[in-house]
């Protein structure tokens, strides 16, 4: 029956490993390998944990590197006017260059026309944004979950 099958079975599979030593070696040593590759590689690079930062007055705002910036928005709706509005004139003397797009393919159009100076915002809803950069402005390289 089941029994007699699956010895003959086991009795199969070790005469060919016995037979096959080169391989039979090799499915053992090559993941050994590779975990001790991965653990070294691990040491190598160990995770970095960042203390906390505590609150400090940062001064103020070198407006020199935001002559002639862009920044552009979409939907545009009041509660969206009205953010840009206080971003672009309440925090600079000179305000900032604001438009704004009907739709977020425009928004990237415009992006792509004038990726030095441009930053585009896209309003998810009254309470939440998300920022859209070209590819030439730097980004960072701790920890970037989407663009």
């Amino acid at each position: 029956g089941v029994w007699r099958q699956t010895k003959a079975l086991l009795f199969k599979n070790c005469l060919i490993k016995c037979r096959t030593k080169k391989s039979s070696v090799q499915e053992v040593l090559f993941p050994l390998f590779f975990l001790f590759w991965l653990i070294l590689m691990s040491m190598m690079h160990p995770h970095r944990k960042y203390d906390e930062v505590a609150n400090t007055n940062l001064g103020t705002l070198d407006t020199s590197v935001l002559v002639n910036f862009v920044i552009g928005y979409t939907p545009p709706t009041r509660m969206a006017r009205e953010i840009m509005k206080k971003v672009a004139f309440d925090n600079f003397e000179d305000g900032l260059i604001t438009e704004e797009y009907l739709s977020e393919e425009e928004l990237q159009e415009a992006g792509t026309l004038k990726p030095s100076n441009f930053v585009g915002v896209v309003f998810n809803d009254d309470m939440s944004y998300q920022l859209r950069f070209s590819d030439l402005v730097a980004m960072s390289s701790t920890y970037m979950e989407s663009r």
